[in-house]
């Protein structure tokens, strides 16, 4: 199916979307209120994670349902079929190559899904902080 938009009108859509989020801002501003110090979006470490703390080898991504095709809440949009199905596609195997190269240099990784911080922000933080903690507390 053709675009409905002009390639103008396109190109300003797509540079609307932001990379951050703005689930991830209310995840950093509580970890920051909590005394937990890190950097978002670090661009020299693989795959730019969301949140890191080098000193303990930690990364943490936030993956969109949508955008890593999420088991309960990834859906396929019906227009330009191909195209998304390659682009979601890649997305998740861009996803396993990241948490692979971390795992393989010792680093600690967590990926928290979209509606996990939706269903119960509290919970979910929660255990983000113990990620942390743990990861704190490792030797190494």
């Amino acid at each position: 199916m053709a675009d409905n938009m002009s390639k103008e009108d396109r190109s300003m859509n797509m540079a609307a979307i932001k990379s951050i989020s703005k689930l991830e801002n209310i995840v950093s501003r509580e970890l920051w209120q909590r005394g937990i110090r890190f950097r978002r979006n670090t661009k020299d470490l693989y795959g730019k994670p969301d949140f890191s703390i080098k000193k303990y080898k930690v990364v943490i991504f936030i993956d969109s349902c949508f955008w890593h095709q999420c088991p309960l809440h990834g859906n396929m949009p019906k227009n330009n079929r191909d195209f998304w199905k390659r682009k979601l596609t890649r997305n998740v195997e861009r996803d396993r190559d990241v948490t692979n190269v971390y795992k393989e240099n010792g680093w600690h990784i967590l990926r928290v899904w979209e509606h996990e911080l939706k269903d119960d922000f509290d919970r979910t933080l929660e255990s983000v902080i113990d990620f942390i903690n743990k990861a704190k507390n490792s030797p190494g």
